[in-house]
């Protein structure tokens, strides 16, 4: 689904991990989950009919039982879990990035010992080049463990990247990035 390659969600975990596809639908359009959850899920009518009752206040539940069913019917339990899981915990506050998407940083992605911080952002497919990396980091569109960063000269060491680094770009993309 989508409208363009890059904004598709894809069945494939190569292309589309359970935590992207859990987190595509986590986030659709608030006009659209019902229909979503009518259409897309194997919940029973007499359920999905006392969900329409619900307050507006619980869209937000709507959303993530959309989001879990779909990804335990393509994806598994276990998967739909360890999503469901990772998204609670990222906004949720505690920053647990255990089962986040991973960007795998190898020792010839460092320079002098360290990844500098636009280096980071591509290889974390936040963006398609090291220019378009510099201007989202300037413009103060990325954080690395809850922290902004807009100096380009930051840099991350073997260390910072064996623990693993919680990489954000805006409000809602994240990937965990460590040294393979």
């Amino acid at each position: 689904m989508g409208k363009t390659a890059k904004g598709a969600v894809w069945l494939d975990p190569e292309k589309t991990s359970p935590y992207e596809f859990y987190q595509y639908w986590r986030n659709v359009d608030d006009a659209d989950v019902m229909k979503c959850i009518k259409l897309l899920t194997f919940i029973p009518m007499e359920e999905i009919r006392s969900m329409e009752n619900w307050e507006d206040n619980r869209i937000n539940e709507k959303k993530e039982i959309l989001a879990y069913h779909l990804t335990e019917l393509v994806h598994g339990k276990e998967e739909a879990d360890k999503a469901q899981a990772s998204a609670r915990a990222i906004f949720g506050g505690s920053g647990d990035i255990e089962n986040m998407p991973t960007a795998e940083v190898s020792e010839a992605d460092l320079s002098d010992g360290k990844i500098y911080i636009a280096d980071l952002v591509v290889k974390c497919g936040f963006a398609s080049s090291k220019g378009e990396a510099k201007r989202l980091i300037q413009q103060g569109g990325v954080s690395v463990n809850d922290e902004t960063v807009q100096d380009l000269g930051t840099g991350f060491d073997k260390t910072a990247l064996k623990e693993g680094l919680k990489v954000r770009k805006g409000k809602k993309h994240y990937k965990k990035a460590v040294l393979v």
